[in-house]
């Protein structure tokens, strides 16, 4: 048997916020009203997500604006890293990970969670490589990440 409720808040694979939907009862006595992510339909409770969504649509928007202030300051930032090489080649002994670029950015003043920097795997060769950093679901800067040889 289905049960329809509004979203409070954006779930995965079901919907977004002020949405009205269709779950089991299951679902929404056991998870959806409990964490308070959804709520029954009626008139009121739609006006009050109405109010809800306002608000949360201009803390977006404060949002976005921030994130891109973070954006074109992060936009003029180039990190160096110096590290050793196997022989002459361009093979690095360890790796540029995530928690050094996240490191190295703090130093630069900029505090971010390492989720955010988008890095699929650790730099492991000499080079030059460009580095996404997603600070919000609009905003996404790129700026270059230098890895030098460690001279001796």
């Amino acid at each position: 048997m289905m049960i329809r409720l509004i979203l409070r808040e954006e779930v995965d694979n079901l919907g977004k916020r002020g949405q009205v939907v269709n779950v089991s009862r299951g679902f929404a006595r056991n998870y959806l009203l409990p964490q308070r992510l959804a709520m029954e339909v009626s008139d009121n409770n739609l006006r009050l997500i109405e109010k809800e969504k306002k608000v949360y649509e201009a803390k977006l928007a404060k949002e976005k604006e921030e994130a891109e202030v973070v954006a074109r300051a992060l936009s003029e930032v180039k990190l160096k890293f110096r590290r050793k090489v196997h022989g002459d080649g361009q093979d690095l002994y360890g790796s540029v990970s995530l928690a050094d670029l996240a490191e190295a950015l703090e130093a630069k003043g900029f505090k971010l969670e390492k989720r955010k920097i988008l890095l699929h795997e650790p730099l492991k060769t000499l080079g030059e490589f460009p580095l996404s950093v997603k600070l919000h679901p609009e905003v996404t800067v790129s700026f270059p990440v230098l890895v030098e040889k460690e001279e001796e």
